[in-house]
C-alpha cells in the first residue's frame, strides 16, 4: 500500500480471486469489502475466504461490517491477522466505537456517511488512530435525503477537509464515482475533489484507477508555475518579487514547494 495512497479500491470480500488482480492494477491500496459488497447470508463465510487470502506481501484494507451489527466483533478479529494494513468503519457516528476499532493496534479510516458521523466528523477525526477520514457520499445523500453530489454536498466536504487540517491528518479521501463508462464524470470529480482540499478518492472499478492516480497530482502546468516561483524567490535571496505581475509571498513560496514535492512522488 502507498504510503499515502491517492486511490483506493474496493474488492468484493467474497471474491477472494479477484484480491491479486485487485492489488496489481496500479491501485495505491484495495479495500476488501466485507460490508456493502457481501450480502447478509455470505458474511460469515466471507470472513473466512478472506482469512485465508490474507498476504502479508499484499497488505489491504478491510471495510468491516459497522459496530451495530452481528458481524462486527467476528470481523474486528480478522484484522488481527498479518496481512491487513488498516481497517475501514463504515456508518462512523461515536468516539467509543472507533477507539474498539483502533485498539486492534492498526490505522482506522472512518467513513463518514450519515447525519450523526458528520455532526461529530471534527472529534472523529481527534481520536488516537485514526489515519484519514473517508467520505461516503452515496450513503450520506440517501440519509440525508440529498439529491445531488456536487454543490449540494459542497459543505459537507468541505467539513471533512478541514477537520483532517485541525486533526493534522492525511487529506480526506472522496466518494465513488458510481458512473463506470463516464470518463468525463470521473475527471470532473476528481479535479472537484483535489480543489476542495481531497487527497484520495474512492474507487468501484479498476479502470478507474489510472485517472484518479492522475487527478491527484499536479499538472504539467501546475509544476512548470511553482519551478518558476522557486527559482525567482531563489534569485530574490528574501527581498520582495513579483512574477508574472502578481506579489511572491511567504505562502505563495509554501505552494509551489508543496506541488513540486507531490510532483516528484
Amino acid at each position: 500500500m502507498s504510503a499515502i495512497p491517492r486511490s483506493y479500491l474496493f474488492v468484493p470480500g467474497n471474491r477472494p480471486e479477484r484480491f491479486a488482480r485487485a492489488a496489481a492494477c496500479g491501485a495505491d491500496a484495495v479495500i476488501v469489502d466485507l460490508e456493502d459488497a457481501v450480502p447478509p447470508a455470505d458474511k460469515d463465510h466471507a470472513r473466512t475466504q478472506v482469512a485465508a487470502a490474507l498476504d502479508p506481501s499484499m497488505p489491504v484494507v478491510v471495510r468491516i461490517n459497522a459496530e451495530d451489527t452481528a458481524w462486527f466483533e467476528s470481523d474486528l478479529a480478522l484484522c488481527r491477522h498479518a496481512g491487513v494494513a488498516a481497517i475501514m468503519l463504515p456508518k462512523a457516528e461515536s468516539i467509543e466505537g472507533l477507539e474498539r476499532v483502533a485498539h486492534v493496534g492498526l490505522p482506522v479510516l472512518p467513513l463518514i456517511e450519515t447525519a450523526c458521523g458528520m455532526a461529530a466528523v471534527a472529534a472523529l477525526a481527534q481520536v488516537k488512530g485514526v489515519a484519514r477520514l473517508a467520505f461516503g457520499s452515496i450513503d450520506f445523500q440517501f440519509d440525508l435525503g440529498i439529491v445531488g453530489d456536487d454543490q449540494e454536498l459542497l459543505y459537507f466536504r468541505s467539513m471533512l477537509v478541514q477537520a483532517s487540517r485541525v486533526a493534522g491528518l492525511a487529506p480526506p479521501i472522496d466518494g465513488v464515482t458510481v458512473a463506470l463508462d463516464d470518463e468525463a464524470q470521473l475527471i470532473a470529480d476528481t479535479v472537484r475533489a483535489r480543489r476542495l482540499g481531497f487527497g484520495a478518492k474512492l474507487c468501484i472499478h479498476p479502470r478507474q484507477i489510472a485517472q484518479v492516480n492522475a487527478g491527484f497530482k499536479p499538472t504539467a502546468d501546475e509544476v512548470t508555475w511553482a519551478t518558476r516561483v522557486l527559482a525567482a524567490a531563489s534569485q530574490a535571496n528574501g527581498a520582495a518579487v513579483a512574477l508574472d505581475g502578481k506579489m511572491v509571498d511567504r505562502p505563495v513560496i509554501l505552494k509551489a514547494q508543496r506541488i513540486v514535492d507531490e510532483a516528484a512522488l
